[in-house]
């Protein structure tokens, strides 16, 4: 058996280097996605950077711990609260103690060389302390002298470039104002922030709050002042990094969240369309297992056979998938960086599990694949295989029929289930991501069976025209099923899901800028701008003087609530004066009023489990604070961004991130409009429109969502593009003598490729009916969970995505049909007629 083995791999050398180069590539992408992934879960942290020298450091505590019947739950905070004056007096009796404010210090620097006198137009963007704290990082001069007077600042500059020097006048934006000071000294930039340092009394006259104290005393002395019950917490060691800005987190989250997706999708049409690979091989050997039944091979000697050529190729292409893996994650991680989907410095670690993984996941594939195959060709008479060798009759064993039924069931069951009890579950990433795999795995289950349906509809138009091209291709089609569904099968699977995750997303973001069009009624809108600072207080202050202009100031924050005695649940919430709020907004009310809102009431959503007006709800605020609020109204859920709203004595905390203006009756709108523009030029504050926030807001071609969605539809074209060329140069290798038949009828040679182009176009247009078809049942689920959400809006469909993922798998599967049907076709048509396999 094992010679066999050898010889036939050697005689179907081009099916098997087909189906390697389908498996390694299949191995390569989830060992280069598995190595990135491993990379979020052990990337190393940094280590203390702006409290480095500091022997022990003093902050509130920013986890909010809560002790449950199952134990003790844990959430960050959104906003920690500061260090209160009555505790840091107390701290001063222990020893030394360095005050640290942290809070925006943008920087409009004059240019340097010729002509040095005009002003650079683009802000800075820094972060402003006060000087003594700099010495715990530690900071030192590199060039001049400490600041001593409120017009002077020290900052920090790095080499070459357009650098600050000393002596140079700057205006500094601060949330206290804007103002001319003077550089009188530099220090070297270390890396983690560009830093403005003031005098300690102007910063604390900017921000009074105390973020951190330094505490030049012992560890266990300082805790012992504090008490347990202090809400502060004291960092030594490595753990003074928990005082520094947390850059990386939230983008590692998204890396992580981003990569899983791609590692699974590379996964599952990996698997897919290998297995259809396989099955195609096997299917395309009847006549050769037929002959070895024939002449007495036993069912388990072919299923030993087959599988050992499976193990043969799992090994050989996945040892290869897994050195491309290797040498293209690298690649990958910094295309991320560049992307901006990775935060700056991520990088590979030593993790090697990934490429174990993908390897022995490629061997797995391999062999089950072809024991699948191969099962129905083990179990078959001789007689019957070689009648069957001739015609496709019987494409579906009663085992596939019922594995198709199984998932098909679930992949509509499920999704109905959700729609009964949850619909706001369904818009979640990682539903509409997984939940329509089912559904896909089903109907490629069926394709054998939808093949010549959907075949025969496709080219009924074609085969009602002059001449035999289209007769030819309906009948070589419906002939051919194991064939078309083998080129459909990968198609269908690429099809439904470009559509499913495209045209998902661009519906959901659709749905949100309905819900915000709607929900917003402001006339101008003022944000933060693109480095997130906030509108300047003076800003505030000039647009709630002029006149005619209604101003809603709100806030961003977060609350807590505790779900059935054994879950922290966070979610989002806006600070706003209730007094205000109707007349920029018009929120989906479900029940109560909004006017209703005060220091002692909530307004909340339908995904809480608290919904009644008048109940009271325990929550805790964005700085750990616990209170009991009563509902005054209830909001329906919407996409998901109808969240919670409080007022700003509730905000925990938080700074303003958000200015509505609307034009009073009887004002008039220019007069309003320029008077704002004119607060705005003097605060350096954009003012927008409501139109041109809309627009700004909404997604773009760069989001990195949609930045995402375009990579793992990278990966399953690039899958599908190689189970469309393996498997149609193996097909059309085995179409010689059908070929040249027709050459001896009197076809030309470029009918005859004409024809085999025509044919696998038409499998192509059958994967993307089919594929289509599963996109618009998935799609129709997301419109029904909206609908059952309250939100009104139509179903986006990504035309452009689905015709160039059709067109490209279009014009492969042509070339790769045609190239061996021309190289077969130089060889005389009376020779290739008269050969047998």
């Amino acid at each position: 058996m094992l010679t066999h083995v050898r010889s036939g791999m050697r005689r179907r050398w081009v099916t098997f280097v087909g189906s390697c180069v389908a498996l390694a590539l299949g191995v390569g992408l989830m060992a280069a996605t598995g190595l990135a992934l491993a990379a979020t879960f052990g990337a190393p942290e940094r280590g203390p950077e702006r409290f480095a020298a500091a022997p022990v450091v003093v902050r509130a505590t920013d986890h909010l711990r809560v002790d449950t019947p199952t134990g003790t739950r844990s959430k960050p905070l959104r906003h920690p609260g500061p260090v209160r004056a009555p505790i840091a007096d107390r701290l001063a009796a222990l020893g030394r103690t360095v005050e640290d404010r942290t809070f925006p210090a943008d920087v409009t620097a004059p240019r340097t060389g010729p002509d040095a006198e005009e002003p650079r137009t683009g802000p800075d963007a820094r972060v402003g302390h006060p000087w003594p704290v700099a010495a715990a990082a530690p900071y030192r001069l590199t060039s001049g002298r400490p600041p001593a007077a409120p017009g002077e600042v020290v900052v920090t500059t790095g080499p070459g470039g357009d650098r600050l020097r000393t002596g140079d006048r700057v205006r500094v934006r601060t949330p206290a104002g804007n103002g001319l000071r003077t550089v009188v000294g530099t220090v070297a930039d270390r890396g983690f922030e560009d830093a403005v340092f003031f005098t300690r009394d102007e910063a604390a006259r900017i921000s009074p709050a105390i973020d951190a104290l330094v505490v030049h005393a012992d560890a266990t002395a300082v805790r012992r002042a504090l008490g347990p019950d202090s809400g502060m917490d004291v960092l030594t060691g490595h753990d003074r990094r928990r005082a520094d800005p947390d850059r990386d987190a939230r983008a590692l989250v998204s890396v992580n969240a981003l990569l899983g997706t791609g590692a699974g999708i590379t996964l599952f049409v990996s698997a897919a369309v290998v297995a259809s690979t396989f099955s195609f091989a096997v299917a395309a050997r009847r006549r050769e297992f037929g002959l070895l039944r024939t002449v007495g091979a036993t069912p388990g000697q072919l299923r030993r056979a087959v599988c050992a050529e499976a193990v043969v190729i799992g090994v050989l292409a996945s040892a290869a998938g897994a050195w491309l893996g290797a040498r293209a994650a690298p690649l990958l991680v910094g295309r991320m960086a560049e992307a901006g989907l990775a935060p700056p410095g991520f990088a590979l670690g030593d993790a090697s599990w990934p490429l174990h993984t993908a390897f022995w996941t490629g061997v797995s594939v391999a062999t089950a694949a072809a024991l699948v195959s191969c099962h129905r060709a083990g179990r078959t008479a001789p007689t019957e295989a070689l009648r069957e060798a001739a015609v496709d009759s019987r494409v579906m064993p009663v085992s596939r029929w019922a594995t198709a039924l199984l998932v098909l069931l679930a992949g509509v069951g499920l999704p109905a289930l959700a729609l009964a009890v949850d619909p706001g579950d369904l818009l979640g990433r990682k539903s509409y991501v997984t939940r329509p795999m089912l559904l896909i795995v089903g109907c490629a289950l069926l394709a054998p069976v939808l093949v010549r349906p959907t075949a025969r509809l496709l080219t009924w138009p074609p085969a009602r025209l002059h001449g035999a091209t289209g007769v030819l291709v309906r009948e070589n089609t419906a002939a051919g099923v194991r064939r078309t569904a083998a080129v459909a099968a990968p198609v269908l699977i690429t099809v439904a899901l470009a559509a499913t995750l495209t045209g998902t997303v661009a519906t959901l973001e659709e749905a949100r800028a309905t819900e915000a069009r709607t929900a917003t009624t402001a006339d101008f809108v003022v944000t933060p701008g693109p480095r997130g600072r906030p509108p300047a207080p003076a800003f505030v202050e000039a647009a709630r003087s002029v006149e005619g202009a209604v101003v809603s100031v709100s806030r961003s924050t977060a609350v807590t609530v505790l779900e059935e005695d054994t879950a922290l649940v966070t979610s989002e919430a806006r600070a706003v004066d209730p007094a205000r709020l109707a007349a920029v907004s018009d929120l989906p009310v479900t029940a109560g009023r909004l006017a209703d809102l005060d220091d002692d009431a909530i307004v909340v959503n339908e995904e809480w489990l608290t919904t009644r007006v008048g109940d009271r709800v325990t929550v805790w605020l964005g700085d750990g604070r616990r209170t009991s609020l009563r509902i005054a109204a209830v909001l329906a859920t919407g996409t998901g961004d109808n969240g919670v709203y409080v007022t700003p004595r509730n905000a925990g905390g938080a700074g303003v991130d958000r200015i509505d203006i609307k034009v009073a009756e009887g004002a008039d709108p220019r007069a309003v409009a320029a008077a704002l523009h004119t607060a705005g030029a003097a605060t350096d504050t954009r003012v927008t429109t409501r139109a041109a926030w809309l627009a700004a807001n909404g997604p773009g071609p760069d989001d990195p969502t949609r930045t995402g969605l375009r990579m793992i539809l990278g990966i399953a074209l690039l899958c599908t593009a190689t189970a469309l060329a393996n498997t149609l140069v193996m097909a059309t290798s085995d179409r010689g003598r059908d070929l040249a038949v027709l050459r001896l009828a009197g076809a030309t040679t470029a009918q005859v490729l004409r024809l085999v182009a025509a044919e696998a176009v038409v499998a192509v247009g059958v994967g993307a009916v089919l594929g289509g078809g599963v996109a618009a049942v998935n799609l129709l689920v997301v419109r029904g969970a909206l609908a059952l959400l309250g939100v009104t809006s139509g179903i986006v469909v990504p035309w452009g995505t689905l015709g160039l993922v059709v067109a490209a798998a279009a014009l492969l599967a042509a070339l790769s049909a045609v190239l061996p049907a021309s190289l077969a076709l130089r060889t005389r048509p009376v020779e290739l007629a008269g050969a047998r396999e």
